[in-house]
C-alpha cells in the first residue's frame, strides 16, 4: 500500500517537473507558459504527445529529438526526475512528523490526514518553486520574480490565518520567527550586495536569502547559509582550477547553492542541530 502511494506520488511528480522544464524555458524568454506547443530547441519543430511523456520519452528516445536526431538537453529528465523525488522526499518527511510510528500509517484519522494533506501542498508549492529557481539561475544566469513572488505570496497566505502559532504543524515554530529570520538574511545578503556593489551576487540571491528565511526560519536558516556559502566556495574553487582560461570573465549562479543548502536544511536540519548542539554547549 506504502510503496504504491509513493510510487503514484513519484509519477504525478515528474509530471510536474513537466510542467517544470516549461517554465524554466519560458519565463527567462518573457514567454507565456500556458500558450504554445513544446518544440526541439534545435530544429524548432512541434513535439507530439507521445514524445514528451515524463522520463520515459527521453530514455526511449535515447536523448535525442525523433525529427532532428540532435541530443536533447539534459536539464529536461533532470528536473522531472529531481521534481519525481521531490514529490516522494516531501511526503516522507511530513508523514514522519506527523506519525508517531511506521505502524500507524494505515490508522490516519481525518483530521491527520487534512492536516498532511494541506502541508503537502504547502510544501510542494514551495519546493516546485526552488527547483524552478535553481534551474533557471543554472541555465540563465537569472532568478525570475514571476516565481519568487508568487512562492511569498503562498508563504503569507499558508501562515496569515495563525499568525501567531500555526495548529497545522505542532513542530512549527511561532510566524514571527520566520519574519525575522527572513529579513535577517535579506539584510546580510543586501549588505553583501551593497559591498561589491552586485559583483559578488545579483540582486535576485537578496530577495531569494528573503524567501529561504521565511520558508526555513532560525536556526534552519543558518543551516542552508551555511551549506550554501561551503559549497560555493568548493565548487567553485574546482571551476577555476580545472577551467581557468573557461571561466574567464564568466560568473557562478550562486542561487543554486542557496537551494542546495535550504534543501539540506529542511529535510535534515533536525539531525544536523541535534548533533551540533552539544558540541556548542546548549
Amino acid at each position: 500500500m506504502v510503496i504504491a502511494l509513493l510510487f503514484f506520488l513519484f509519477i504525478i511528480g515528474i509530471c510536474v517537473g513537466s510542467f517544470l522544464n516549461v517554465l524554466i524555458d519560458r519565463i527567462p524568454q518573457g514567454q507565456s507558459p500556458l500558450k504554445g506547443r513544446s518544440y526541439c530547441d534545435h530544429c524548432r519543430k512541434s513535439l507530439a504527445w507521445y514524445d514528451m511523456v515524463p522520463l520515459f520519452s527521453s530514455v526511449f528516445l535515447k536523448g535525442k529529438c525523433r525529427y532532428c536526431k540532435l541530443s536533447i538537453s539534459s536539464y529536461y529528465p533532470l528536473v522531472e526526475l529531481v521534481t519525481g523525488l521531490m514529490f516522494v522526499l516531501t511526503f516522507l518527511y511530513l508523514s514522519n512528523q506527523q506519525l508517531a510510528t511506521s505502524n500507524q500509517f494505515n490508522n490516519i484519522i481525518i483530521e491527520q490526514f487534512n492536516n498532511l494533506a494541506i502541508n503537502y501542498i504547502y510544501y510542494l508549492f514551495i519546493l516546485s518553486s526552488f527547483i524552478v529557481i535553481f534551474f533557471t539561475d543554472l541555465k540563465y544566469g537569472i532568478i525570475p520574480d514571476k516565481i519568487l513572488y508568487p512562492a511569498v505570496l503562498i508563504f503569507t497566505i499558508y501562515h496569515l490565518p495563525f499568525t501567531i502559532y500555526s495548529p497545522i504543524l505542532n513542530h512549527q515554530p511561532s510566524i514571527i520567527n520566520n519574519i525575522f529570520s527572513g529579513m535577517g538574511a535579506f539584510l546580510f545578503f543586501f549588505l553583501l550586495y551593497f559591498i561589491t556593489h552586485g559583483k559578488g551576487m545579483g540582486f535576485g540571491d537578496v530577495k531569494l536569502s528573503f524567501l529561504l528565511g521565511l520558508f526555513l526560519g532560525f536556526p534552519k536558516i543558518i543551516i542552508a547559509l551555511y551549506t550554501a556559502f561551503l559549497t560555493g566556495a568548493i565548487i567553485g574553487s574546482i571551476l577555476i582550477i580545472w577551467g581557468k582560461k573557461k571561466l574567464r570573465g564568466t560568473t557562478i549562479p550562486f542561487g543554486p547553492f542557496l537551494i542546495l543548502g535550504a534543501a539540506l536544511s529542511l529535510f535534515f536540519g533536525e539531525f544536523i542541530i541535534r548533533l551540533v548542539l552539544p558540541w556548542l554547549n546548549f
